[in-house]
């Protein structure tokens, strides 16, 4: 018995988010066809000249937006940054540093502290179990 292995394939929408660019800003064979899983790795392993522009030039999707500002996507909205930008507009914003870009910042920051702080715990409650510990330390629980 043969076996036939399908081709796996992805709307450009998908094959975009993965390749991190706005697919509107794609050329028009790219928006308009789908996507195998073998283009999509070629493309991410030797990136054509289209697809180098947009990660550099841009215009680039809120999840890159709001990672190049260091903050979130719900505070980009927070912001009033709900089109794509470009590098040079983004730039622009880290230049100007306006208030809502200082806020959202800090609350990120506080946002990856605590995420830090809570895998510590997890971490240092790990080695305690594995040690044979109760885990019972004899701190109040706040």
């Amino acid at each position: 018995m043969t076996q036939h292995q399908s081709t796996q394939t992805m709307k450009p929408a998908t094959a975009a988010k993965k390749l991190g660019v706005y697919l509107e800003a794609t050329p028009a064979e790219f928006r308009e066809g789908v996507v195998s899983r073998a283009e999509l790795n070629a493309l991410q392993a030797d990136p054509p000249q289209w697809l180098r522009d947009l990660r550099r030039d841009g215009p680039h999707p809120r999840p890159v937006v709001a990672a190049k500002l260091g903050v979130s996507i719900s505070g980009l909205a927070r912001g009033g940054v709900t089109e794509p930008l470009t590098t040079e507009q983004i730039e622009a914003l880290k230049q100007e540093r306006p208030e809502w870009l200082e806020r959202e910042r800090a609350t990120q920051a506080g946002v990856r502290k605590e995420a830090a702080r809570l895998k510590q715990r997890e971490r240092e409650s790990a080695e305690n179990t594995e040690s044979g510990e109760s885990g019972e330390s004899g701190e109040s629980g706040d």
